[in-house]
C-alpha cells in the first residue's frame, strides 16, 4: 500500500498490548493487516457451522462468536486511533469484552454475514489508518486508564487478529 508504518516503541502502549504487537511481522503494516485478514477470511470460511458453533471449554466463545469479538474490538481500537490522531484528550473508557460477545448475537448469525462485515470493517480501518500523517500516528491518548499512541493502535489491530486465528487453529480444529 506503500505506508510504512513506524513499529511501536514498547514505552508507547501497556505491556499486556505487547502480546499483540510482537505477533506482527515484517515492515509493512498495512500489507500484514491484508494478508492476515485474509488469511482469516479463507480458512474461518472454509469450516462447517458445527466448528463454528464449538467451544473448547465451558464458559469459552465459539469461532463465531471470536469473530463478532474482532469486529467490535477493530471498531473500538479504529474509534480510539480517530479520536487520538485528532487530539481529542478526553479519556475514552475500556470496554468488557465478555459483555459485548454476549450482546452481539454473533453466534446466531451467518459465518458469510459475519465475514462480510468484519471485511467492511477492515476497509474502513485501513483507508482511516491511510488518511493518517506521521505526526498523527505518533499522537497518543488515554483508554481504560492507560496511555496509547495511534502506531501502537493499528499495530493491535493485526496483532490481535493474528492472535485470535491462532488461538483458533490451536485450541478448535482437531
Amino acid at each position: 500500500m506503500g505506508k510504512l508504518i513506524q513499529r511501536p516503541l514498547s514505552s508507547e502502549y501497556p505491556a499486556y498490548y505487547e502480546q499483540y504487537i510482537s505477533k506482527v511481522q515484517g515492515t509493512d503494516l498495512l500489507q500484514s493487516m491484508q494478508t492476515t485478514h485474509r488469511e482469516t477470511q479463507s480458512f474461518i470460511g472454509s469450516l462447517t457451522e458445527e466448528q463454528l458453533l464449538y467451544r473448547y471449554a465451558e464458559g469459552k466463545w465459539s469461532i463465531k462468536e471470536i469473530v463478532g469479538h474482532l469486529i467490535d474490538a477493530e471498531r473500538i481500537f479504529a474509534y480510539r486511533m480517530l479520536r487520538f490522531a485528532r487530539k481529542d484528550t478526553t479519556d475514552l473508557p475500556g470496554f468488557e469484552e465478555n459483555d459485548y460477545v454476549i450482546a452481539s448475537n454473533a453466534g446466531t448469525r451467518s459465518i458469510h454475514d459475519l465475514l462480510a462485515e468484519f471485511t467492511i470493517v477492515r476497509a474502513g480501518t485501513l483507508a482511516l489508518i491511510n488518511s493518517f500523517t506521521e505526526v498523527m500516528f505518533e499522537a497518543s491518548g488515554t483508554a481504560n486508564g492507560k496511555s496509547i499512541t495511534v502506531r501502537s493502535l493499528c499495530y493491535i489491530v493485526c496483532g490481535h487478529e493474528i492472535h485470535h486465528l491462532g488461538i483458533i487453529k490451536e485450541r478448535y480444529i482437531k
